[in-house]
C-alpha cells in the first residue's frame, strides 16, 4: 500500500482526472486530499461529485480547507457572501453549481456538499506523516493547534513542527508550479487554478506526478527526499 497526497484542487477536474487515469493510485493506496476543492478553478461541483463517487472504490481521507471553510460560512451572512464571491473565488463555484450571484444560492446546493464539508478532518497522522491544510505550529501537540495555523496562515517558510514528524500541507501556493521541500514540512499546492500543475505526491519515496488543466503531466522525485526521510526515520526509530 502506498501512500499519496495531492494538494489544493480548487475545482480543477480535468487535473484531477489526468493524474489517476495515468494508473499509478491503486485501490488498495491511501490517497490524502489537502483540502480547498473548491473556488477559482471551473468546476467545483465536478470535482466533489468525482471525489463521492470515486471514494467508493478509492481509499480516500479528504482534509478541510479555508476554501470550504469560507464556503460553508458564507450561509450564515451576507457580508460573508459578499466576501467569499468577490475576494476568494467563490462566483466561480456558484457558476459552477449553475447560479448565479443569488443570496438563496445555499438551497440550491445538495445537502451531500455541505456532509461531505462536514466531514473532512482538521489534519490526519499516518505512521511518521501529518496531513494537514495549510500548516502546524512549532512544538505544540495536534490537539493543541489552532485553526489559524491549520487552515488559514500563509508560509513563505514553514516553522519547525519539532515533534518527530513530516508534514505534509498545501494552501500556501507555490506559483512556480515546483514543490516546496523544508525537509520538516513539504508544500504540494503547485498553483493549479493559476495554470500550473495539481500535484499527486508519494509521502515514501518522494516521488510526484503532476497533471494540469490541459491534461498534461510531469513526473519526477523530490531531490533531497531520500536523505530527508533517512533523517526522520532514524530520528523515529532511536
Amino acid at each position: 500500500m502506498a501512500i499519496y497526497a495531492i494538494g489544493d484542487i480548487h475545482g480543477c477536474l480535468n487535473a484531477l482526472k489526468t493524474i489517476f487515469q495515468q494508473g499509478i493510485i491503486k485501490e488498495q493506496d491511501k490517497v490524502v486530499f489537502l483540502g480547498d476543492y473548491v473556488d477559482k478553478g471551473a468546476d467545483s461541483k465536478g470535482v466533489l461529485d468525482w471525489l463521492l463517487e470515486k471514494r467508493k472504490v478509492f481509499d480516500f481521507e479528504f482534509i478541510l480547507g479555508n476554501h470550504e471553510i469560507m464556503m460553508t460560512a458564507a450561509k450564515s451572512s451576507p457580508q460573508k457572501y459578499a466576501e467569499w464571491v468577490q475576494n476568494y473565488g467563490g462566483f466561480h463555484t456558484l457558476y459552477s453549481y449553475k447560479m448565479a450571484d443569488n443570496l438563496n444560492w445555499m438551497n440550491h446546493v445538495d445537502k451531500k456538499y455541505w456532509d461531505f464539508i462536514d466531514s473532512c478532518l482538521p489534519y490526519l497522522e499516518i505512521e511518521e506523516f501529518i496531513f494537514v491544510h495549510a500548516g502546524l505550529e512549532s512544538n505544540k501537540h495536534l490537539d493543541e493547534q489552532n485553526e489559524h495555523h491549520l487552515f488559514h496562515k500563509k508560509y513563505e517558510t514553514l516553522v519547525i513542527y519539532n515533534l518527530g514528524k513530516t508534514v505534509i500541507c498545501g494552501h500556501t501556493a507555490r506559483k512556480n508550479g515546483e514543490i516546496a521541500d523544508f525537509g520538516h514540512t513539504i508544500c504540494i499546492d503547485t498553483f493549479a487554478h493559476g495554470g500550473m500543475w495539481l500535484t499527486c505526491f508519494n509521502v515514501e519515496t518522494g516521488e510526484f506526478l503532476k497533471a494540469n488543466e490541459k491534461g498534461q503531466i510531469k513526473k519526477g522525485k523530490l531531490k533531497r527526499f531520500s536523505n530527508t526521510m533517512q533523517n526522520v526515520i532514524k530520528r523515529f526509530f532511536h
